[in-house]
């Protein structure tokens, strides 16, 4: 058998170191492909959680909103039931009667009808015959007298200060008159027991048909 020489073992060498290189180069190229492999696996993991991590958040943001707005969204508050008004006189509310009493109002004590009503109320009196009172005294029916006109007068009450410097009181304002008459009406009237046209006519008037003629606007108001 033939001895190997140097120039073998030098061949036989090499080729180990090649082979040697060989794998390991090859083993770099593994380990390379590798961790390029989990390089793109952990950036798609990382992507995967930053999506789910913005739905998340998305969520909850919406989550968050929907309570503001279930917090500042208020409670419909439901409408009040309407009270009916009360009656007050011959099956009417004071407004009613108010209307009523206009209804025979005409010249400068049109549209006084709700003052009338709610005065005579609050002294208890028959607004009817208060108002039909009036009417004859001041001719309001129709066309309402200088009495009324210029001094306010709606009850032919007589003082002072006196209208144009006569015996009928003058007054500052219409609403004044009308208020002061109801108040005559029931404090000379009304508090001693007279309380109808019968009773009051013979005190407030000399006329001897002033009771029938009351009576016949009475009659009329309340028709109306």
């Amino acid at each position: 058998m033939k001895k190997v020489g140097p120039a073998l073992t030098s061949i036989v060498i090499g080729t180990l170191a090649i082979i040697v290189i060989l794998t390991e180069g090859n083993g770099s190229l593994i380990q390379t492909t590798q961790s390029s492999k989990v390089t793109e696996s952990n950036k798609m993991e990382t992507k995967k959680e930053q999506k789910e991590v913005k739905q998340n958040t998305e969520v909850v943001q919406k989550v968050e909103l929907a309570k503001v707005e279930e917090v500042v969204t208020p409670t419909p508050t439901p409408e009040p039931t309407p009270v009916p008004e009360p009656i007050v006189y011959d099956g009417l509310t004071e407004n009613e009667l108010g209307a009523k009493l206009n209804r025979s109002l005409n010249s400068t004590l049109s549209g006084y009808g709700s003052v009338f009503a709610s005065q005579s109320l609050a002294l208890g009196l028959d607004p009817y015959l208060a108002l039909a009172i009036v009417l004859h005294e001041t001719g309001c029916k129709w066309n309402c007298s200088t009495l009324l006109k210029e001094c306010n007068n709606v009850g032919g009450m007589k003082g002072s200060p006196g209208c144009g410097g006569g015996s009928y009181k003058a007054f500052p304002t219409l609403e004044a008159g009308i208020r002061s008459y109801l108040d005559n009406l029931y404090n000379n009237y009304y508090r001693v027991g007279l309380t109808t046209p019968e009773t009051i006519g013979p005190k407030y008037a000399e006329s001897r048909t002033w009771v029938s003629n009351v009576q016949s606007y009475m009659s009329e108001i309340r028709a109306k």
